[in-house]
């Protein structure tokens, strides 16, 4: 089964008319992308948007072949014009399968906002699952049987890869591609390294994907550490690399702090900011953490790690720092690398990267950042990817 991907942006396609915004001024060329529709193997056309017929024949297609037209979401533009031949467009109420002539089957999939996904199964028994944009499946059942092929808005809704993945509807030989791509991430390698991170992959306007063909997608890094500096928004990229994935655990090593109600409106804002379906820990203690097995492990933050370590093995005091306190920590941080390296599970961890600033004034604040960064550098020794998040820009430095 073949999908010409007529189209990949977000409904009013990318760039956006009259928008100034860096994203769509940047979509040139082949990063710019009219709305998504999907030509399946000449037959069935899933989203009629404007162009289509000329879209088709710039990818190499006509639409004399389609037999059924089917719209995924609300069309809130002018009227889209039904090009001579093609069946007017209609929709398939959610639960009923349609079958077409061709030997193909739609299945039509309940969203939880307006709108239809429509799961494919082509003559040769392959299957494709399309989703609409800003829409993630609803009342999934476990187990599921694995799509061959999942085109989604992974950018607007990367929760409903996660709810794909919780029951087994999309796995690992299942090939992800984003479509409905908008404004709200910049293009080009921006986009690929943010979608990569989800296991997931965006191609160009008029690109014919073959259902069941392996794609070389990199690989989903197992541990990654995320550095950056105070609001540098390292902890949102950390969080962003896991929201396509079900069950994941967050660590949060600072505590309540009763009484701090600055901190109490931090710990606030993170935890609005978290998908509902993570679960949260607060504690230092990593280690059994690393050891056992389980979902995703995000870890915010080190820098916090370190300070309730220094803590316990008195290293404020100059004299227990000397007589077995800078011993004791290094115990304390060789153990916790080990785990890292040993662990099975996936972690992103985030640290601070401080030792570009001011000289601390006291020589316990100078001890602290002399520990952290020799922390970070042996905790970064053992990830396959390490970023550092700079205004919101995450660079790669490994991976």
């Amino acid at each position: 089964m073949d999908v010409t991907l007529l189209g990949t942006g977000a409904p009013a396609g990318l760039p956006r008319p009259d928008c100034p915004c860096a994203a769509c001024a940047a979509a040139q060329g082949a990063n710019a992308r009219a709305a998504t529709a999907l030509l399946v193997d000449g037959a069935l056309l899933l989203d009629l948007t404007p162009g289509a017929a000329f879209a088709a024949a710039r990818a190499g297609h006509s639409l004399t072949g389609v037999r059924q037209v089917l719209l995924s979401h609300p069309h809130d533009g002018p009227a889209v014009e039904v090009p001579a031949g093609l069946p007017q467009p209609g929709r398939v109420p959610d639960g009923r399968e349609l079958a077409l002539l061709t030997g193909h089957r739609v299945r039509a999939v309940a969203m939880d906002a307006p709108g239809t996904g429509y799961a494919v199964t082509g003559p040769d028994g392959q299957r494709l699952l399309y989703l609409p944009p800003g829409g993630a499946p609803a009342g999934l059942e476990e187990p599921a049987e694995p799509y061959d092929m999942v085109l989604a808005d992974l950018v607007g809704r990367p929760d409903a890869l996660a709810r794909l993945r919780a029951v087994g509807a999309a796995g690992p030989t299942t090939d992800v591609v984003a479509v409905h791509l908008g404004h709200g991430v910049p293009p080009g390698p921006e986009l690929t390294r943010r979608l990569a991170a989800a296991g997931a992959r965006a191609v160009p306007d008029g690109t014919t994907l073959t259902v069941g063909a392996y794609e070389d997608v990199p690989d989903v890094p197992r541990r990654t550490l995320v550095l950056g500096g105070a609001r540098s928004g390292k902890s949102v990229e950390a969080e962003r690399r896991l929201e396509a994935f079900p069950d994941v655990l967050y660590v949060a090593t600072g505590g309540s702090r009763g009484g701090d109600t600055e901190w109490a409106a931090r710990v606030r804002a993170h935890r609005e900011r978290r998908p509902g379906a993570w679960r949260t820990v607060e504690t230092c203690d990593l280690l059994p953490l690393l050891k056992d097995d389980g979902p995703a492990l995000l870890v915010d933050c080190l820098s916090l790690w370190l300070t309730d370590a220094m803590d316990a093995v008195g290293a404020w005091d100059d004299a227990e720092w000397a007589d077995g306190g800078e011993r004791a920590l290094g115990d304390r941080v060789r153990e916790l690398t080990e785990a890292v390296r040993a662990t099975r599970r996936t972690v992103v961890a985030v640290s601070n990267e401080v030792g570009s600033g001011i000289v601390p004034a006291t020589a316990s604040g100078r001890r602290y950042r002399d520990e952290l960064g020799r922390l970070n550098a042996a905790f970064a020794a053992e990830c396959e990817q390490v970023l550092l998040v700079v205004a919101g820009q995450a660079l790669v430095l490994r991976g």
